[in-house]
């Protein structure tokens, strides 16, 4: 008698539809499993190309591992291929795996241990999606998935209901069975109702921070639920949400539906109506008609905590508003799509909103209060302001082009003498570039240009290894540049095609053709409308279309793309970097300098590079940046983005390097090459080996730091307090330099006076009030992509009204935060961010408010009053960096926890250098022995003036 089949521990179903190319690597995924107790179930939704053929015979290959199921028609939807496997299925546990993506090789065992061992009905673990075409991956929802932790239901974590894949979970065949658990089989996202189902069911819910399901993306290829703006697809959204709605009712649920509208605002209702502004406008009120009755249901808290730029679109469809609804998805778009601002800011109250409209509806007003965003004080590079073509008319050979620019707050009337220029240049060779003058007309917040232009005698494209132009719009002025991504309507587009001469002739192409890119932005393409030029492309088709010639254009075509894709590869840089730059003869007079990672010209390599300028040595100065167009650098020195190829030259064949923070760490130093750190500031936070987060680090973490900080060949300090402390703490090998810090020279000498009036007259201190420096280091929550940066522990209102007559405060957040300052204080509050360099800040203060940043040291030279507002000590130094001393012990200066404290220090300002002079005098000779104004000098005479001793 033979015996029964072992149940199997996991039961995989895997559904597929006209994927024949790709079924079999799935498939693959679960047989190669290290957990060998499964079975694979594949259900075809009535495929029409060779899929049933592979799956019957990975079947017949893997007789009781592999089942095969055909649908007997397509349903249309991945509910009905779904519930057909759970029905065969004899797993102990359920799986769910598309065709076109893969499981880990230990997702199942991994899953099973922790649904074993927690008895959990559900175990989730971490979907990555993999970008098919780059190999580059990311975590799916990755916060939810950070440890291992069992919850007891969905309200111990409410935030998995973001999480509404059914693929990356384990269920339990009879926990399935028991809930009548189903997938629906007449509408898309069935997904979103099962796992919601799933959630609020499961006895517990269990969750691992390994790898299980591998989500691969590839671009060109479109699953049912990609076509977001279908108006089925949103159709079919809400009525699965209304669903969801129900279910929350039915488990007596209502406190999780403030999470699940959320969610609705963040993602679902985002995802539909990315892209709005470039619908028809039929289209546009199609989909507004659709989402508005369910969006009118969602809770007004909803709005409040969702994130802004989705709050601000839910808002507008909530109000029928399509110009609101189109500008929110300009500036909020997908990953690869060009962000536009295309709305009219307006300041009401001393506070900045998205627009003039429904700030009569107290929920509007408070949503659409974008003064967080700090689009009255970010430059304007970084506004990324929407430009439109409006306008294409020709008058001989001449073309004159017209369009507009959103010119938010008015800000484009405050730029000094600016000039514009439309710069058409290769995709594939940013130096092969045309420029045409153009005229910019600004009138409130209105603002106009033009360009006219001969484009046959300023356009002089290749040919054939240029065929796609970028046209951006380009305005200059003395301290900054901006690239304006252009857009237009399809009228303007089919408008704008112009006639061009090729250095290869007009046999290759005779006009430049307007199209909308992936990214939604103008670019231009050759193309051929001329006799001869037709006649060339006809020639160049056949040869394409006979085989020889198709595979020759094709594997150029992919050896150019995969080219491209290696050299952006992080490993193939450093390959250059270390079997080619590193070889190059060093240039004895090269220096290259960085300062904090490439954002500032600041510190104290300025000081040493305006030193060596001083002292008449004869060096070559290369300076990194990180902006597309850097400002605020010397007109007479090389600069290099951070990271490029020209970056990694120049520091592979430099005699010296010099930055205040760290080169990337993955970079050899050569022996030739000499590394002088002068590092940012003394150490009041544990630093380096010394924090908890780099001792919890693995021995290879904690390996590749010590070699960076290795490579360091000499070290500045100021203090033996840093010898002590920050050098052990950093285990640093190198020569250390006792001259003090190169920046504090000018806290000594105070030879700079043009400088610091320069500033005083760009920040208007005009009056005679005192000037305050609100200068604090930064805190983890403040930094990051959905951080609102730096937030003042105190109030802005009550600080104006009390001292706004007498002081002047001057906020400057730490270099890694940002901070939005609402226009109202402009009268006693100015945002000093965006000055580079925050030693002449120093210099121009009279008293500085700080906590627990280095500046404390730096500005002790100057013997002027400090404040330590330190709301958070406890916590900051006991449970987050950590201290190397008492601060409340040695600070030169008061420290205060509350506002009212606070504001009592500054009414008694005067007083205060007096009551603190022991301590001051004690703190500057801890902390400042080395700080004597001659550190840059001292730098310059040993290792670059003529005789000098170079390492």
């Amino acid at each position: 008698m033979t015996s029964p089949t072992p149940r199997p521990d996991v039961t995989v179903v895997v559904i597929v539809y006209n994927d024949a190319h790709r079924i079999e690597a799935a498939v693959r995924s679960v047989l190669d499993q290290s957990l060998r107790s499964h079975e694979v179930i594949v259900v075809d939704d009535h495929s029409t190309d060779a899929t049933p053929t592979v799956a019957q015979r990975l079947a017949d290959e893997h007789p009781g591992l592999v089942r095969f199921i055909r649908l007997p028609a397509n349903s249309g939807h991945c509910g009905a291929p779904r519930n057909a496997g759970v029905r065969q299925a004899r797993g102990r546990y359920v799986m769910f795996l598309d065709s076109d993506d893969t499981i880990d090789r230990h997702a199942c065992r991994n899953l099973v241990a922790m649904a074993e061992e927690s008895g959990a009905d559900m175990v989730v673990g971490r979907c990555v999606r993999h970008d098919v075409p780059t190999g580059k991956e990311q975590s799916w929802m990755p916060w939810l998935v950070q440890r291992k932790v069992v919850h007891e239901s969905l309200s111990d974590q409410p935030e998995l209901l973001y999480d509404v894949l059914s693929t990356n979970k384990l269920y339990r065949h009879d926990f399935l069975v028991r809930e009548n658990l189903v997938f629906l089989e007449d509408r898309l996202y069935e997904d979103n109702l099962f796992s919601a189902h799933a959630y609020l069911t499961a006895k517990k819910i269990a969750v691992i921070p390994q790898r299980i399901y591998t989500w691969n993306i590839e671009p060109k290829a479109r699953s049912i639920t990609s076509r977001a703006a279908d108006v089925r697809n949103i159709t079919d959204r809400i009525a699965v949400t209304r669903e969801i709605d129900k279910l929350l009712a039915e488990h007596d649920a209502g406190e999780l539906r403030l999470q699940k509208d959320i969610r609705f605002l963040e993602n679902d209702l985002r995802i539909h109506l990315a892209g709005f502004g470039q619908f028809p406008e039929a289209t546009q009120r199609a989909l507004l008609d659709i989402a508005r009755p369910y969006v009118q249901t969602l809770q007004p808290e909803a709005f409040k905590q969702a994130k802004p730029l989705p709050a601000i679109a839910a808002f507008m469809v909530r109000q029928d508003d399509l110009a609101g609804v189109a500008a929110a998805h300009d500036y909020m778009v997908a990953k690869g799509a060009k962000t536009q601002l295309t709305t009219d800011l307006v300041v009401r109250d001393g506070r900045v909103f998205w627009c003039d409209r429904h700030l009569d509806d107290p929920l509007g007003r408070e949503v659409l209060d974008v003064t967080e965003f700090g689009f009255q004080d970010l430059p304007l590079a970084k506004l990324r302001l929407g430009s439109r073509i409006t306008d294409v008319r020709r008058t001989g050979s001449t073309v004159t082009i017209s369009g507009t620019i959103t010119n938010p707050l008015g800000r484009l009337g405050t730029l000094a003498k600016p000039k514009t220029q439309l710069v058409v240049r290769a995709r594939r060779n940013r130096r092969r570039q045309f420029t045409m003058a153009a005229k910019l007309a600004v009138s409130g917040t209105e603002a106009t240009w033009t360009a006219d232009f001969d484009p046959a005698q300023m356009l002089r494209p290749v040919g054939i290894v240029d065929m796609v132009y970028n046209m951006v719009l380009r305005i200059r002025t003395a301290s900054e540049t901006i690239d304006l991504q252009l857009f237009a309507d399809d009228a303007v587009m089919d408008d704008l095609r112009l006639a061009v001469r090729p250095r290869l002739t007009r046999l290759v192409a005779d006009r430049m053709e307007a199209y909308r890119t992936d990214a939604g932005n103008l670019a231009l393409r050759l193309s051929a409308e001329g006799r001869k030029a037709r006649a060339g492309d006809a020639t160049v088709s056949k040869l394409r279309s006979r085989p020889l010639g198709a595979r020759l254009w094709s594997t150029a075509g992919t050896l150019r793309r995969d080219l491209r894709q290696r050299m952006n590869q992080r490993k193939t840089k450093l390959a250059w970097y270390d079997n080619v730059f590193s070889r190059l003869p060093i240039s004895k007079r090269t220096i290259v300098f960085e300062s904090h990672m490439g954002k500032q010209f600041s510190d104290s390599p300025r000081a040493i590079y305006e030193e060596l300028k001083r002292s008449g040595v004869p060096f070559r100065a290369v300076w990194a940046h990180t902006e597309e167009h850097p400002n605020g650098f010397p007109s007479d020195v090389k600069l290099v983005r951070r990271q490029s190829y020209a970056y990694l030259r120049e520091l592979g064949r430099a005699r010296y390097w010099v930055d205040n923070q760290g080169f990337p760490h993955d970079l050899r130093k050569r022996s030739g090459t000499t590394y002088i750190q002068t590092w940012h500031g003394s150490a009041f936070k544990r630093m380096g080996f010394d924090e908890a987060s780099i001792k919890s680090q693995t021995a290879a973490q904690q390996q590749r730091l010590q070699d960076a900080i290795d490579r360091f060949d000499v070290f500045l300090v100021r203090t033996e307090h840093d010898v002590r402390t920050l050098t052990k703490g950093m285990r640093v090998h190198a020569e250390l330099m006792p001259v003090g810090y190169p920046r504090n020279d000018v806290l000594v000498r105070q030879d700079n006076p043009e400088e610091v009036a320069a500033l005083r007259k760009s920040l208007n201190l005009t009056d005679e009030r005192k000037v305050l420096l609100y200068a604090p280091t930064f805190r983890p929550q403040e930094i990051g992509r959905w951080s609102k940066g730096l937030t003042l522990p105190f109030s802005l209102d009550d600080f104006v009204e009390r001292f706004g007559d007498d002081y002047v405060l001057l906020i400057r957040p730490h270099y890694l935060a940002s901070f939005a300052m609402p226009p109202r204080y402009a009268h006693s509050v100015r945002n000093v961010a965006n000055v580079h360099d925050v030693t002449p800040l120093m210099q121009i203060a009279d008293a500085v408010i700080t906590d627990y940043s280095s500046l404390m040291f730096d500005y002790a030279l100057l013997g002027r009053p400090m404040i330590f507002h330190v709301p958070d000590y406890d916590d900051y130094v006991g449970n987050s960096r950590g201290s190397y001393f008492d601060l409340a012990e040695v600070a030169p200066g008061p420290l205060t926890r509350t506002q009212d404290a606070l504001f009592a220090m500054l009414a008694d300002l005067d007083e205060l250098p007096e009551r603190y002079a022991e301590q001051h005098r004690a703190f500057v000779a801890r902390f400042c022995e080395y700080d004597t104004g001659n550190a840059a000098k001292a730098v310059v005479d040993r290792f670059f003036a003529s005789g000098a001793r170079r390492g």
